[in-house]
């Protein structure tokens, strides 16, 4: 049998918690990171700017990059080293110009919807009463196509199913729960809706509508440019969806009028991540890196406040305090700022690519200590999912130790998917990304109309900065990183 392992921990010289195998918490300077995060936070007026003033920043339109230029010169304000943007390709940028979706007859009502992202404009006013395709098969649509080309489609049946609970909390309670830990699978919609969609748009529609998975006038939108082939397209809530379509069902006239403008940007196709950094001191470590970071980009019909302005904040914020206290960490602490995030991770992905990935790049990989990314969720950091990195697991838990007084609970062994610590564990790079408050997330504010400034607590934007920034700084002053993880995902 293999003896237990015995966790020694005492008090040391400068108030140093220390801990066996080197999982050591520097108290002194966590209670300077919290006075100065709780006594002196800036993070409203950053969360505040990038909502209020700038609003949703879809990846490449203008205000995508208003918001770039702002984070980099505010992290060069709080005086981090090596500011700077780094492109990388992407595609053409998008903003909607103008939308009416409304019932004309057989009595006037507006419709809540919303274009999806990149859909093209319309000729002007569509008014007609919508063809409506719901339950028919291939052969029909074929049947069909004189009727669709040029007309205001309804694509899906009536919506019965929706997402009606939020994911649960892992860290309540005490076991470890399911293996992964991902948004429910309607919001990825069915492959044989997505086949017949595709069907439906080799017909010519003028506009499709369709309803979304969520409920009480709450949108779930997202896009993607399909290019010269695009057709208009909207989401409807559901229940004005289903409103229309069983109106048509009983007979009854229906005419609805649909008018999308957009603008789409080809000047330059590239999107943007930012890095700024706090220099390492010491010669022998110094270049190694611990990363944190987050996307700035968001979806188009909320302003992007929980997902993800929060995210963005809580590590500009932690960044700003370390500078702020005057921590002068062993290994470089970086930051990082990605674009592209909400359609596939892709600025993250095309970081590691250029800087970590290959040959060529595995002094620099080997040198990536440790990345914390933020996002999946709003409010309070409960604590870390641990990526099935269980040499990793005594050394978070003893970064959590001496904040559970702000509310963080425990570490738990799960994997977390659809974000962007996912880039970097594809190439061996241990990643991270906490548990947070998922009440009214998935069922309200994730990729929705309702992702509004309501749904976040400035003293949240204070805990989570204070959080990240312990265990950035914990992270820089160990003697050895982080262990890698054992498992690829």
């Amino acid at each position: 049998m293999i003896a237990p392992r015995v966790r020694i921990v005492v008090l040391g010289l400068a108030g140093v918690l220390l801990v066996s195998g080197q999982n050591t918490v520097d108290r002194e300077m966590t209670a300077k990171i919290r006075v100065e995060g709780l006594e002196h936070s800036q993070a409203l007026p950053v969360f505040e700017t990038l909502t209020i003033e700038i609003g949703p920043r879809l990846t490449n339109s203008p205000a995508f990059k208003r918001a770039i230029d702002f984070a980099r010169d505010r992290l060069e304000t709080y005086g981090l080293a090596n500011v700077h943007l780094e492109p990388w390709k992407f595609g053409r940028g998008w903003t909607l110009e103008h939308l009416t979706v409304e019932m004309v007859e057989p009595r006037y009502m507006p419709l809540i919807g919303y274009a999806e992202g990149w859909s093209p404009s319309t000729p002007g006013d569509l008014v007609a009463t919508p063809v409506f395709l719901g339950g028919k098969t291939p052969a029909e649509i074929e049947s069909l196509r004189a009727s669709i080309k040029g007309a205001i489609v309804m694509t899906q049946p009536i919506q019965t199913a929706f997402v009606r609970q939020d994911r649960p909390q892992p860290t309540e309670g005490s076991g470890d729960g399911p293996p992964v830990l991902s948004p429910p699978a309607l919001f990825r919609g069915a492959p044989e809706a997505q086949r017949f969609t595709t069907l439906v748009r080799e017909a010519g529609p003028g506009v499709m509508l369709r309803p979304n998975v969520l409920a009480d006038g709450t949108v779930y939108v997202t896009g993607r440019d399909a290019g010269p082939s695009a057709v208009p397209s909207i989401v409807l809530a559901s229940e004005h969806y289903n409103l229309i379509a069983r109106m048509l069902e009983h007979k009854i006239p229906v005419k609805l009028r649909v008018n999308i403008q957009s603008k789409f940007y080809d000047t330059d196709l590239n999107a943007y991540n930012l890095i700024g950094e706090i220099p390492g001191t010491d010669p022998a470590l110094k270049d190694q890196v611990v990363m944190l970071g987050a996307h700035i980009d968001s979806w188009h019909t909320g302003v992007g406040a929980t997902d993800n302005a929060d995210g963005t904040t809580t590590m500009m914020e932690a960044m700003r305090i370390l500078k702020a206290v005057g921590a002068r960490p062993r290994r470089t602490i970086r930051v990082a700022i990605w674009g592209g995030e909400e359609q596939g991770l892709l600025g993250s992905k095309a970081w590691v690519a250029q800087h970590l990935s290959g040959d060529a790049n595995r002094q620099a990989r080997d040198n990536l200590a440790v990345y914390f990314n933020i996002d999946n969720g709003t409010g309070p950091i409960y604590g870390f999912a641990l990526e099935n990195n269980a040499d990793a697991k005594p050394i978070l838990d003893s970064w959590l130790e001496p904040l559970k007084d702000l509310g963080v609970r425990r570490n738990v062994n799960l994997h977390l998917t659809d974000t962007d610590h996912l880039s970097f564990l594809a190439v061996g790079v241990p990643g991270f990304n906490p548990f947070q408050d998922y009440q009214d997330y998935d069922v309200r504010t994730h990729h929705t109309n309702m992702d509004m400034v309501e749904h976040v607590k400035p003293e949240d934007l204070r805990q989570a900065a204070i959080v990240m920034a312990s265990f950035a700084y914990n992270a820089a002053m160990r003697d050895r990183p982080i262990p890698r993880p054992q498992t690829a995902h």
